[in-house]
């Protein structure tokens, strides 16, 4: 039976993770990813610590464009830290019903500080993350809870139910990364590449530049087989992150992938549409799935209802809480999920994995699906692995294409309730 936790003590610290090279999508380009922690701490002395990667851009490009990059990563971190403090002192027995009670304030904040009355609720989400994280820890700490799948709800458990001994490992084809370099992964093993669609410029300059890609990506690697897939082909994963303003445009786009050879490849399309165009989109035929317009489960359901036939899950994005009610949800209509990544830290990959690791397995492919693309990304993601509790772990590394989850994996949770002194030093100074 779950008992009352009062939060007697918050705290938060942040580091700032230069990119590789300047990562292109939205039709925008960051350069530096910024990675919050929180804490809350409850009044028996349990501590919960929850990590976070800002995605200011992802998750509303008009704050992005809007501001300096830094300044638009200052404003989703003061929005972390006002919901730590509005958590200090309050009592909770329910991750999620915390979560539901602190975040249309945390939302109206978010407004507030932007300037930005249509701002997407998103940010508020992503903002979140890791204080809805180290509201989960807290939790599992102080009723003695170990495992994942203990952790999950039992009203939320027949959405992952299911136990893969392999995910697989959906690297990202970002718009400035080579065409030698999505080739390599593919010798590498990778089966399942998410390709960056949706361009800067006009419409019509987009669509020329999508379809050039495309022609590109698929004259390069449209040969390679797999084991994965009845066809033996490469399954296509498109994401155009709401930057095709009409049906028609991305008509226009499957009508060239056809011409070239490449339709039969492409597996789902991934939030094709801005957000406010609310369309039917049941006559377009390729999967399509929602990510970003799926910020709550009610958003989610408006989407299936048009017509979508997947959903990105992002516990690592959109919170935890969320997600699951977001996959239970699907699950129930039966529609498929898989975990899309945010470029996030290593220890949030493993968040990710736990949820893919024991969704039903993706149409056409027989497991699950995990995006990670922190490597191709981070400076110093060599550096960043090291604050994983296991960065050797067999299953922590992604091998020909897939992550193996073995018993280990499973009897360890992917390292997720393992102390964390890295973080834990960031939050808390002068402790361990």
């Amino acid at each position: 039976m779950s008992h009352s936790i009062t939060i007697a003590r918050v705290g938060s610290n942040f580091e700032r993770e230069p990119l590789v090279r300047p990562f292109g999508f939205k039709g925008g380009y960051q350069t530096e990813i910024w990675q919050s922690a929180a804490l809350l701490e409850s009044a028996s002395g349990r501590r919960g610590l929850g990590l976070c990667t800002q995605g200011v851009l992802w998750s509303d490009a008009q704050v992005f464009a809007g501001h300096s990059e830094s300044g638009g990563n200052a404003l989703m971190y003061a929005v972390t830290e006002r919901a730590l403090q509005m958590l200090n002192g309050q009592s909770f027995t329910d991750p999620i019903a915390l979560l539901e009670a602190t975040r249309h304030e945390v939302f109206a904040y978010a407004k507030k500080i932007t300037g930005h009355p249509g701002l997407r609720e998103t940010f508020a989400l992503n903002a979140l993350v890791g204080v809805d994280f180290a509201a989960w820890l807290l939790y599992a700490a102080e009723h003695g809870i170990t495992a994942f799948d203990e952790l999950v709800p039992a009203a939320f458990r027949p959405a992952l139910a299911h136990r893969h001994a392999r995910v697989a490992s959906i690297p990202l084809a970002a718009y400035a990364i080579p065409i030698e370099e999505i080739r390599a992964m593919v010798e590498a093993g990778s089966f399942f590449i998410k390709i960056k669609l949706g361009q800067p410029g006009s419409q019509a300059d987009m669509l020329e530049k999508d379809k050039a890609r495309i022609s590109a990506i698929h004259a390069a690697i449209g040969h390679a087989r797999t084991p994965y897939t009845a066809s033996g082909k490469l399954p296509y994963y498109f994401d155009a992150n709401g930057r095709y303003e009409s049906k028609d445009t991305l008509l226009r786009l499957l009508d060239h992938a056809r011409a070239i050879g490449a339709f039969d490849q492409i597996a789902v399309v991934e939030e094709p549409f801005p957000e406010e165009l609310e369309i039917d989109i049941r006559d377009i035929p390729v999967r399509i799935a929602a990510d970003e317009s799926a910020h709550t489960d009610k958003d989610a359901l408006a989407r299936i209802e048009m017509g979508y036939t997947a959903i990105a899950l992002k516990p690592i994005a959109k919170t935890f809480s969320m997600s699951l009610k977001i996959a239970k949800l699907a699950h129930e209509r039966g529609v498929p999920c898989f975990c899309a990544d945010l470029t996030v830290n290593p220890l949030l990959v493993e968040w990710n994995k736990a949820v893919a690791a024991r969704l039903a397995p993706f149409p056409g492919l027989g497991l699950g699906l995990v995006e990670t693309n922190g490597h191709q990304n981070y400076k110093n993601w060599g550096a960043m692995r090291r604050h994983h509790p296991a960065p050797d772990a067999p299953w922590a590394t992604t091998r020909r294409g897939v992550f193996e989850l073995d018993a280990d994996y499973y009897a360890r949770s992917g390292g997720i309730f393992a102390p964390l002194p890295h973080y834990t030093q960031l939050v808390t100074p002068g402790a361990a």
